[in-house]
């Protein structure tokens, strides 16, 4: 397709175009999928039948890639209000499953006719199976890898010494004429009876935390696996709700997830200082924009509670690829005030971060270091 082909499908063919330029064929039919779209206050749009939508949704798949047929999903939603992708089964099939559709689907799960039910749940798992083989292995080297370090000691028995370390450590002292090293010092790993660590995933589970309550459930459902961590879930909107015993199954999780309620983060983080029995030993990450529901005084007087017992708090106000989103700029002041790091943060460095913040690393200056903005 040439620049002038794609100049005219952007501008729309209207007389303002600008082009002059007549399309045939596949373009044609291209052209009219994103008409039905994004003209579609002129022209009609997709309207309310669900052949029509059915239809676009298998026309788009054909004309365009994976990544901007999820877009163009995602502004239908939005834009046309076309719930009923969602409730026939037929169009489910069809659809490019993504984060965004996920979220959707979680928040008008109670609306999604029983017929529908098991399709959604399979939509669900399909974009959960491709998130956990993206980044199961790189949160568990991550996280592992900082849990070794940590651990480290200078006095292990036979089956604990780290055989690679010990040689790096001691190749001074090599000896020519035995053709061997002399291991002054064994470096190894203590044994692991109990957790090393614990962890608190705090996630504020209203609307607008739709793709970070996904990453979250994900995130969460990996370190559940790790032996060496303790890993508790509590999510929270105007309740409180610990699905610690759904984190082995991450599709349980989510669709025990009630996306679109008020916000009490007070109540939560008053939830967490009653599971947390290892202040100076856990990690507190708490995902949410900071628009408490509640008063804003109580939420401040239990996070600098938190901190004061020693725990490490966290706040991200967003856990996602979306970008810098809208938060309560006073709660954010007040927090990182305290020391407590308060930014956003994609997907792909979240591991990283848990392994800085399980090996107590100023986050503030991590953050910084990968070009994080910090909220103030």
């Amino acid at each position: 397709m040439d620049d002038l082909n794609k100049w005219r499908l952007v501008l729309g063919g209207n007389e303002s175009d600008g082009t002059g330029y007549s399309l045939s064929g596949t373009e044609l039919q291209m052209d009219k999928t994103l008409e039905a779209l994004y003209d579609s206050e002129k022209k009609g749009g997709l309207g309310a039948s669900s052949p029509n939508v059915s239809r676009w949704l298998g026309d788009i798949r054909t004309f365009f890639p994976a990544s901007v047929v999820q877009i163009m999903q995602r502004d239908a939603l939005q834009r046309l209000n076309i719930t009923q992708m969602l409730f026939e089964k037929e169009m489910l099939e069809n659809v490019e499953p993504d984060v965004h559709l996920v979220a959707t689907l979680l928040t008008l799960k109670h609306a999604i006719p029983d017929k529908t039910r098991d399709t959604a749940r399979q939509v669900v798992k399909r974009v959960v199976d491709e998130l956990l083989k993206k980044l199961t292995q790189p949160t568990l080297q991550a996280i592992t890898g900082s849990l070794h370090r940590s651990i480290r000691n200078r006095r292990p028995r036979h089956n604990e010494i780290n055989w690679h370390a010990t040689i790096l450590k001691n190749l001074q002292h090599y000896q020519p004429e035995y053709k061997t090293i002399i291991p002054e010092t064994r470096i190894g790993y203590g044994r692991r009876t109990t957790s090393l660590k614990d962890v608190v995933l705090c996630l504020d589970q209203s609307g607008s935390m739709g793709s970070s309550v996904v990453y979250s459930g994900i995130f969460g459902s990996v370190m559940a696996s790790i032996p060496a961590i303790k890993t508790r879930m509590v999510v929270f909107d105007t309740a409180v709700a610990d699905l610690t015993e759904e984190l082995k199954d991450p599709v349980d999780l989510l669709f025990g997830v009630q996306l679109g309620g008020g916000t009490d983060i007070q109540a939560a983080l008053s939830y967490c200082q009653q599971i947390i029995t290892r202040p100076a030993d856990t990690v507190l990450v708490l995902i949410t924009d900071l628009f408490e529901g509640g008063a804003d005084d109580k939420m401040r007087k239990r996070a600098t509670e938190l901190t004061a017992a020693g725990v490490q708090v966290i706040v991200l106000l967003a856990l996602n690829d979306d970008g810098a989103p809208a938060y309560d700029h006073g709660n954010a002041q007040f927090l990182s005030n305290l020391g407590i790091p308060v930014f956003a943060c994609t997907p792909d460095k979240f591991p990283d971060l848990m392994a800085a913040a399980l090996s107590k690393q100023d986050i503030n200056n991590w953050a910084a270091r990968e070009d994080f903005i910090l909220k103030k």
